[in-house]
């Protein structure tokens, strides 16, 4: 008999396989070092402050490339300096958090002890989204290896040229079964969702999250997923217009839109919609005095969403909306991967761009009478990644505070909640699930064991069989008594 010749594909592991072979490297690596020393995870983490702080400017311009241009300040901000700044304060404070944490006992269970230990969770999965490629890698590994932790990343293949500086990097910093990078594309993605990680960690879009969340459920993995949403700007009647139009300019246009919490489209009163206008335009014109040349004005990310972007726009138009420009006159941006910023107004609910997040420089305007009526707008949506209130009026920020939802809320300006280490970021409903940075960020990636340590002498056997009158007293006594 004869043999059918061999198809060389057929003999290679499929990105399912691969993976998983991958996975059980990290976990047999874990289970010989399930609770890392203090210094061994500071060492660990300390490496990556030190790699990503040496080669920032590579980063930079492996951005810029897979952007066609990004500003190289913005990607300094974002990427490198956010980075720097949150693993420095998981090094300054991880002493504290991986403390045992004592817990009292009711009187009648002393001499007992309670105390709660943040635990190693085990290989943490996480996948990297393309708008800010590093931020968002570096960030969830540098808190998971604190936590210690290993890890396995998937970068986003949007933005290649940056997923590959990430897999050198990290590669040179660390053994293969600490951390691993798996570049590729959606099937890879995909198949790294369906993998029985200890903890699943996806930073993306909400449609996306709805795969990753459904893939992690077969195995009951849990997830964090931090995704985005239609984050309002809520200008209050007695706000300060100059203020939040300035704001506003510098949240959408800072990396041309492409930031999960940038201010998706605004609330004014309706009397004041022009002035609103007018005053954007002025803050966008001083802020970006051109914008096809101008190196602080960052591209769309390809042409793919660039042709999106497009579309929400022109979509809106042929529906009924008025187009405003807010950049200078007379640039054409036709040969540019960037995108003009543009006001919309006279936006009605069933257009795509009132539906969908935009996650570019559209920024749709929409006018109220009453404030109730805005609160109520925000309200009767999916509640949002980010919530923007200006407002002068304490008494009003207060009430607003406390009658919507949204993961996060910066109040007079934008997008700064996420730059507090000491305060959670993540999302709520449709926006996401879970959150991070500093001490959250510990937790989300510990599992916080409860410990009861009962002495040699002790009042247990009170509660043991037979059953009789003692017991019913005692009973008596510890539900009524106390």
């Amino acid at each position: 008999m004869s043999l059918a010749p061999v198809d060389a594909d057929a003999t290679s592991p499929s990105p399912r396989d691969a993976l998983a072979a991958a996975l059980d490297v990290h976990r047999v690596a874990f289970r010989a070092e399930p609770y890392p020393t203090l210094a061994v995870r500071k060492k660990r983490v300390q490496a990556l402050v030190d790699a990503l702080d040496a080669r920032r400017d590579d980063f930079a311009a492996a951005i810029a490339a897979d952007f066609g241009h990004r500003s190289h300040h913005e990607t300094l901000i974002a990427d490198i300096a956010v980075s720097l700044m949150g693993l420095k304060h998981t090094l300054k404070h991880l002493k504290a958090w991986m403390r045992a944490e004592k817990r009292s006992v009711p009187l009648h269970f002393l001499p007992a002890s309670a105390r709660v230990l943040p635990q190693p969770l085990g290989v943490i999965g996480v996948i990297s989204p393309w708008n800010y490629p590093v931020q968002l890698a570096v960030v969830p590994i540098g808190q998971a290896l604190a936590a210690g932790n290993r890890v396995m990343l998937k970068p986003s293949e949007l933005t290649p040229a940056t997923s590959e500086l990430l897999a050198e990097m990290l590669s040179e910093l660390y053994p293969s079964d600490l951390v691993s990078v798996h570049t590729g594309g959606p099937d890879v993605g995909a198949a790294f969702s369906t993998l029985r990680f200890d903890h699943l960690f996806y930073t993306g879009s909400t449609a996306v999250g709805r795969l990753v969340m459904k893939a992690a459920a077969d195995n009951l993995v849990p997830v964090t997923l931090e995704l985005g949403g239609k984050s309002p700007a809520l200008i209050a009647p007695d706000a300060d217009l100059d203020r939040a139009a300035d704001r506003i300019a510098s949240g959408k246009l800072f990396n041309a839109g492409q930031t999960c919490v940038a201010p998706d489209y605004v609330l004014v009163p309706a009397s004041q919609v022009d002035e609103l206008l007018g005053k954007l335009r002025d803050k966008v014109a001083a802020k970006y005095p051109t914008l096809v040349d101008n190196p602080d004005y960052s591209a769309v990310v390809n042409d793919r969403h660039r042709q999106r972007l497009t579309q929400l726009r022109d979509d809106a138009v042929a529906a009924g909306a008025r187009a405003e420009p807010l950049g200078p006159a007379g640039e054409s941006f036709e040969a540019s991967p960037k995108l003009a910023p543009t006001a919309l107004l006279d936006v009605t609910d069933d257009m795509a761009v009132m539906r969908d997040e935009i996650f570019g420089p559209l920024l749709p305007v929409v006018p109220y009478e009453h404030y109730d009526e805005a609160l109520a707008y925000i309200n009767d949506r999916p509640r949002p990644l980010a919530l923007y209130v200006f407002s002068s009026s304490s008494q009003r920020i207060e009430r607003t505070l406390q009658s919507t939802h949204a993961g996060g809320v910066t109040v007079n300006d934008c997008m700064l909640h996420v730059a507090q280490d000491t305060l959670p970021f993540g999302g709520v409903g449709a926006s996401g699930m879970g959150a991070y940075h500093g001490k959250d960020g510990f937790d989300t990636f510990s599992h916080r064991k409860a410990i009861f340590e009962q002495p040699r002498l002790n009042g247990g056997f009170l509660l043991d069989a037979p059953y009789g009158k003692t017991l019913e007293r005692l009973v008596d006594f510890l539900t009524r008594r106390l």
